[in-house]
């Protein structure tokens, strides 16, 4: 359950259509009441079909631990999306204004079976064992945007 600051941000009538959720069509975005931010990363993962297939899994809705999805919550995250292509996996992380990011990657870490999820991703990234996903994800620099 989102704490109640982060429900009254969200549109009580977000955009959901059927045909979209494909590539080529396109993807629905949740609408909020209020401007929100938004923080985006990449990662690799080693290129081995087999593990990027069983990474895919793992992020699935029916296998996603509860307990990652809840933390992300309890951080102040409204929306998190990952895309991939090839091995380079893309997050967007939409957050309230006033959230800060080095203090809820430090409190993420924190939480029931975070470090654990990290360690039981990590055979999938190209990355150190060990890691935390603030140190696995690095955040990327917007170099262009079309708002006016």
């Amino acid at each position: 359950m989102l704490p109640s600051v982060l429900n009254d941000l969200k549109d009580p009538h977000p955009l959901i259509t059927s045909n979209m959720n494909t590539p080529q069509n396109g993807y629905p975005v949740q609408q909020y009441t209020g401007p929100v931010k938004r923080y985006c990363q990449t990662l690799d993962l080693r290129d081995n079909p087999e593990l990027i297939a069983e990474y895919r899994k793992r992020h699935s809705k029916e296998h996603a631990w509860k307990e990652i999805i809840a933390g992300i919550r309890e951080v102040g995250i409204l929306e998190m999306e990952i895309y991939i292509l090839g091995t380079r996996l893309f997050m967007i992380v939409e957050t309230p204004l006033d959230f800060d990011w080095d203090s809820a990657m430090a409190r993420l870490s924190t939480l029931p079976r975070q470090a654990e999820w990290e360690d039981y991703m990590a055979e999938f990234q190209l990355v150190k064992e060990g890691l935390s996903s603030a140190e696995k994800w690095q955040l990327m620099e917007r170099m262009f945007h079309l708002y006016e």
